[in-house]
């Protein structure tokens, strides 16, 4: 059997398997990168060299091969670690101290400061039954008196191969815009993607691909890396004139520094990279089941369809309203009802009452609970929307905590929609919420929580200044996970979702923590299309709550037909949000079918392995499909947004299906073969003329 982690002490080579690829180090005085890609044998990688620059080059002898580059020394590219020690000198000289391999599939490689106070491990796993390689470092001060600042303190550093050419693919967009995929050319020099706001981010997301520029969908090398941290962030891709590249990524932003006390120890989040030589499919897929398989906590579950009543009242809820919602909703087959912001305190609008978690007097004079009951009694889990992170100045936890604000005194806060931050980085601030939650949870029996996060942060620092006043950028994060880790211990039945203005809180350190996310504000069918198209390129489907919302859409005021509207939906996590109420008999009908469907597909969409088969703007159509772990059922979700008087269309070659087997269209009856459907393609379904058509196809293996 081949072992996930070899060590060949006598040449200090460490070969790390996954599945499908290897990584291969060298241990020497500090630790060189050898190789990262097609399976090689131990014997071979032992003797390969180490790639290195001419002696004549301006270029330092380790730019580009060091697995973990310091500052200092003959070292001229970006630092995974600077440090500035007490004298306030940063060069660090590394020294190897020991190799250990710890279990099947983790080494760990000591280091040292030659001689200042300063130890370091870089940490290596392979995940089992995937692709993916996971990388942190942790950091100790081995002095007795002074701090050291970490100035710079990355995950890990991903090494490339030696090409002549790199493009680098990632997302980009704003608030409702998130997710956006582009693909440029990678500029020889540093590019840098990055959120200094606190949070992950809507403007990016910390993830990169890259390729030598021919890859696509199903075929062509592929190395990809994201980072799994929920604050501020930063990636930087660096290439070289000669063709050498590699990433370097971690928490924090510049400035962002880290003060250790002796005897003090930092460890960083957790960097995840795979490589494949099938193109951006076979990564997505990669880290998909990754995801499902290491990071959520409850991987098996299927998502349940929800409810939320938030575009139906905005903020004017009540107990009655709410009742009627609630029943039409468990009459369409909804499993999930979720009463969004307006249930507590003063919350009248966005001006007052964040941080009052608890309910409205005027409209819910006899609490949550009675609604609650109600909820269940219809068959129906119970959720709630909290923004526990913030406050309003005209609330009644300001008036009492007004030092639980994340600002500096001397400095005036600045208000975005009206709400300040409260510092989740001081532990009597995660202890208030953590006790006000606790008590929600419990005296209203709340199944599910939507955890939003609506500003960026501002005036951020540490009340009592010091050297490491920015460390707020990312404790806060760190002190929002120990919040949702310490619900879930005590509550296992609660689920929770991940929301920040929509999608801006979008990573792994949060599906570690959560069960979906709240993909976007943007509920536009066909504005969603792309957003969910760049949210595959690392995130499954499992985890991509995505809402069938009123026409004209209340964001962009397109009219989209019901059945588009789903069928985009459809695509993740389904959930309602319009205003059932204003629905149609005939609009209602139709919606419980179509739900109805939704959980017959449901376990291929949530569980299964995603085809892109056609990606947003690259023709008339998109398509995606979805296929079952054993290739017995696949569904295909096809739309057009706009009307197309041109050529027809070529049928769509699926993927992931059994060649050999025959598939019958459960709804027309007709049946090909797999190696049909894969090599000739699907004939399209009949589209309906006009702006908007889509279709669903479900095929099953009968013989």
């Amino acid at each position: 059997m081949t072992l996930p982690v070899e060590y060949d002490e006598a040449s200090g080579t460490v070969v790390l398997r996954t599945e499908a690829t290897c990584y291969v180090l060298r241990v020497d005085r500090t630790v060189l990168h050898v190789h990262w890609g097609a399976p090689l044998p131990l014997e071979d990688a032992v003797g390969l060299p180490v790639r290195s620059e001419p002696d004549n080059s301006f270029a330092g002898p380790f730019d580009g091969v060091e697995e973990y580059p310091v500052e200092g020394g003959a070292r001229f590219g970006v630092p995974a670690l600077e440090v500035r020690f007490a004298d306030g000198q940063s060069p660090v000289e590394p020294e190897v101290t020991g190799v250990r391999v710890v279990g099947a599939g983790h080494v760990v490689v000591s280091l040292r400061d030659r001689v200042r106070p300063l130890a370091w491990e870089t940490h290596y796993r392979v995940p089992p039954g995937g692709d993916v390689l996971e990388r942190w470092t942790e950091f100790e001060h081995t002095g007795t008196s002074g701090p050291l600042l970490l100035v710079r303190h990355a995950a890990a550093h991903w090494p490339l191969p030696r090409r002549q050419r790199w493009r680098m693919s990632a997302v980009h967009g704003g608030w409702s815009d998130e997710h956006r995929l582009a693909r440029t050319e990678v500029a020889v020099g540093e590019t840098t993607l990055t959120s200094r706001r606190g949070h992950t981010g809507h403007q990016a997301n910390p993830w990169v691909a890259l390729d030598t520029g021919g890859a696509d969908e199903e075929q062509g090398e592929v190395w990809a890396t994201a980072l799994a941290a929920s604050g501020s962030w930063r990636l930087t891709v660096q290439r070289t004139a000669a063709g050498e590249a590699g990433v370097v990524l971690g928490e924090g932003h510049e400035g962002a520094e880290i003060a250790l006390a002796p005897g003090r120890r930092h460890v960083t989040p957790v960097s995840v990279a795979m490589y494949s030589s099938g193109g951006f499919g076979a990564v997505s897929r990669a880290f998909h089941i990754y995801v499902r398989r290491h990071v959520l906590p409850h991987p098996g579950e299927s998502r349940p369809v929800l409810y939320n009543s938030w575009e139906a009242t905005a903020f004017e809820t009540s107990e009655e309203g709410q009742l009627r919602l609630a029943r039409r909703a468990a009459g369409l087959g909804v499993e999930l009802f979720v009463v969004d912001d307006g249930w507590f305190g003063t919350r009248d609008d966005d001006r007052s009452g964040l941080g009052d978690w608890t309910p409205h007097p005027g409209r819910f004079p006899r609490g949550l609970r009675p609604l609650a009951d109600e909820v269940h009694r219809l068959g129906m889990a119970f959720g709630l929307w909290v923004e526990p992170e913030m406050t309003n100045q005209d609330s009644e936890l300001f008036r009492r905590h007004p030092e639980y604000v994340l600002h500096l005194p001397d400095r005036a806060p600045t208000e975005l929609r009206h709400q300040l931050v409260l510092d989740f980085s001081r532990h009597e601030v995660t202890e208030w919420a953590y006790g006000r939650l606790r008590r929600v949870i419990a005296e209203h029996t709340v199944d599910f929580l939507k955890w939003d996060f609506n500003r960026s942060f501002t005036e951020a620092g540490a009340r009592g200044g010091g050297p490491d006043a920015r460390r707020v950028h990312i404790e806060h994060a760190r002190g929002v996970h120990r919040v949702l880790d310490r619900l879930r211990a005590e509550f296992p039945r609660l689920r929770i979702e991940s929301c920040a203005g929509g999608g801006g809180r979008t990573d792994l350190a949060m599906l570690a923590r959560t069960d979906q996310v709240w993909t976007s504000d943007n509920t536009d069918a066909v504005g969603r299309l792309a957003i969910q198209h760049g949210f595959s390129q690392v995130y499954p489907a499992r985890v991509m709550a995505a809402w069938v919302t009123d026409s004209p859409n209340p964001l962009t005021g397109r009219r989209v037909p019901l059945a588009f509207r789903f069928h985009s939906a459809m695509a993740g996590v389904l959930g309602i949000g319009g205003d059932l109420d204003r629905w149609t008999p005939a609009e209602l009908a139709e919606a419980a079918r179509l739900i109805g469907l939704y959980k017959d597909i449901r376990p291929l969409v949530q569980h299964g392995h995603q085809y892109r088969l056609l990606a947003p703007g690259d023709g008339a159509l998109t398509a995606v499909q979805y296929v079952g772990p054993d290739a017995g059922r696949t569904v295909v979700l096809v739309w057009r947004p706009g009307a197309w008087y041109g050529p027809a269309h070529p049928p769509l070659r699926l993927r992931g299906l059994d060649a050999d087997a025959r598939y019958r269209d459960e709804d027309t009856g007709a049946e090909w073969s797999g190696a049909t459907l894969m090599g000739f393609g699907l004939p399209l379904p009949g589209l309906p003329d006009g702006d908007c058509a889509s279709a669903l196809v479900r095929l099953r293996r009968v013989a």
